[in-house]
C-alpha cells in the first residue's frame, strides 16, 4: 500500500516573536537617538555686577543687534567693520572684567538668530567676555 505524503507544509513564525522583534527595535533606536550630540557654540556668560561695582559698568562695551544692523556705544557701525572696531576697544583691556561687551536685542523676532550668533562670534574673538541684558531698570521721576 501507498501513502501519500504531502510536502505542503505551512510553516509561520509564531506571533508572539513579532511583538518582541518591534520592542528591542523601539529600545534600539531610543538608545541611538539619545547618544546623539548637541551642536552649537559654547559661550560663558559672566556673573552680574554687585551694586558696589556701578562704577565700573560705565566701562562696558554695549552691543545693540538690530535686524542686519550693529551699534556699538550708541553710535551706528557697517556690518564688515564690527570685528576690527571691536578689537580696536578691547586690546588695551588685560583683565576679563574689563573685556566684559554687553549684547542687547530688541524684540525676539527682530534679530535673526544667524545674525545674532555671528556678531557674538565676532565679539569673542576680539577677545570680550559675553553678557547679555535681559532687562534694563529704568527710574521714572513722576512730577
Amino acid at each position: 500500500m501507498k501513502i501519500d505524503r504531502s510536502t505542503k507544509l505551512m510553516s509561520e513564525p509564531p506571533a508572539v516573536a513579532m511583538g518582541d522583534i518591534a520592542f528591542i527595535l523601539i529600545v534600539f533606536f531610543l538608545v541611538c537617538i539619545s547618544q546623539a550630540t548637541e551642536t552649537g557654540r559654547r559661550q560663558e556668560i559672566p556673573k552680574s555686577e554687585s551694586k558696589k561695582d556701578k562704577k565700573l559698568q560705565s566701562k562696558n562695551i554695549v552691543v545693540a543687534i538690530g535686524k542686519d544692523s550693529v551699534v556699538i556705544n550708541g553710535n551706528p557701525i557697517r556690518v564688515d567693520r564690527v570685528l576690527p572696531q571691536l578689537t580696536r576697544m578691547l586690546k588695551d583691556r588685560k583683565k576679563s572684567q574689563d573685556r566684559v561687551v554687553v549684547v542687547k536685542t530688541g524684540k525676539k523676532k527682530d534679530t535673526p538668530y544667524h545674525f545674532w550668533i555671528r556678531v557674538t562670534g565676532w565679539i569673542e574673538e576680539a577677545g570680550g567676555v559675553i553678557t547679555i541684558q535681559l532687562e534694563e531698570e529704568q527710574i521714572v521721576e513722576i512730577k
